[in-house]
């Protein structure tokens, strides 16, 4: 009961103070936590997409067509590195496009 109770603080209304209602709300509360642990990842991968796609249009590529090219070469950076790379450091994610346009270049210039 206790516990109930001590966990529904913070809650609105009678569901931080009402027994029954509070373990409804308790309950609840757990199923979105459960729920946007989930959404939190897919939120996070949007961001780093829009932010990357962002970055590589400045070099005038778009995005998918960065990540078709970066299939295709060595390089195995993922999306949220690539895209603290695009915000905090430019010049640096500017080398990392060209060595990505440069390895596929040769890469299908061979094929």
């Amino acid at each position: 009961h206790k516990r109930v109770i001590r966990l529904s603080k913070g809650f609105r209304g009678r569901g931080k103070n009402c027994f029954r209602i509070a373990i409804r709300r308790l309950e609840k509360s757990w199923q979105y936590a459960y729920r946007d642990r989930k959404v939190k990842k897919r939120e996070f991968r949007k961001l780093w997409i829009q932010r990357l796609n962002a970055g590589v249009r400045q070099h005038g590529i778009s995005y998918s067509k960065f990540i078709a090219m970066q299939g295709k070469s060595d390089v195995t950076l993922d999306r949220k590195i690539l895209s603290g790379l695009a915000m905090y450091e430019p010049f640096s994610f500017k080398a990392v496009v060209d060595v990505v346009q440069k390895i596929s270049a040769t890469n299908g210039a061979g094929k």
